[in-house]
């Protein structure tokens, strides 16, 4: 069975504290309908514990899916998943770019953990999941929600579910990755006096569509300059009417509605 991982944008991320060597925003996620990774089990080639099939710029240890393998066998399931990953191996087709601020990696990490939650018969709680999605990455505990909206908070620990209408967005990413850590430290050392809590404030009770109507990219995105001062080319991609997603580099907009005669 494949099971489809989603990218999210960032409708408006807005920074509004600091946490030790963290920090805390408030962001509006939403999910991407169109653009997502695939995740399947296929029978293993191997003998190794866990054996993962895709492309990806990292070593096994640091890759967040290996993490929620990690975390399940520290959280008493690890008679489970061991079975699991005995017999299969896990495939991942790779399209959501990485480095694109769309949360490729924390998206494929949750669908994973709903993988093992199935396959496994391990009737986790969708609070269960988001709570040790959260121990992998700041974003998993949204995706691991299923929500197609939400409002998250904190470091990405406090996921609130959002009620409107999807919104029908195009994502454009150029031929460039950001680092998270880079572009955040950035912000610390350039922007954070620009940090503004009242607007957080408002922000976050108004609909996607409202705000992508009323704020350009630089009053939605705290980390757009940052990512500007980081890499100085992603200027070059912006285009009026494009707005800005978490630390970059993707930029995306509603898609125009096409009037039908008739």
């Amino acid at each position: 069975m494949q099971y489809n991982a989603q990218a999210k944008v960032n409708i408006f991320l807005k920074i509004v504290g600091i946490r030790g060597s963290y920090h805390e925003l408030v962001s509006r996620f939403m999910l991407v309908s169109n653009l997502f990774d695939t995740l399947t089990f296929v029978p293993k080639s191997s003998s190794e514990p866990f054996e993962l099939v895709g492309d990806f710029n990292c070593t096994l240890e640091q890759n967040t899916l290996y993490k929620i393998f990690k975390t399940l066998q520290c959280h008493g399931f690890a008679k489970e998943v061991e079975a699991i990953m005995r017999e299969y191996a896990l495939h991942v087709k790779k399209v959501i770019p990485q480095g694109a601020g769309l949360g490729g990696g924390s998206s494929d990490a949750a669908t994973f953990l709903t993988m093992l939650n199935d396959v496994g018969n391990l009737k986790l709680t969708l609070q269960e999941k988001m709570e040790l999605g959260s121990k992998v990455g700041a974003d998993v505990a949204f995706f691991a929600s299923g929500y197609a909206s939400a409002n998250v908070r904190g470091i990405g620990e406090v996921v609130e579910k959002y009620d409107e209408e999807a919104l029908d967005l195009e994502v454009f990413t150029p031929p460039l990755a950001c680092e998270t850590a880079r572009v955040y430290k950035m912000y610390r050392e350039y922007f954070l006096q620009s940090m503004n809590i009242p607007l957080a404030k408002v922000m976050v009770e108004m609909k996607s569509k409202a705000l992508l109507k009323a704020y350009g990219k630089e009053a939605l995105n705290d980390l757009y300059p940052a990512c500007l001062k980081a890499y100085p080319t992603l200027a070059s991609y912006a285009k009026e009417g494009w707005f800005f997603s978490g630390s970059g580099s993707s930029f995306f907009r509603m898609k125009e509605k096409v009037e039908q005669n008739g």
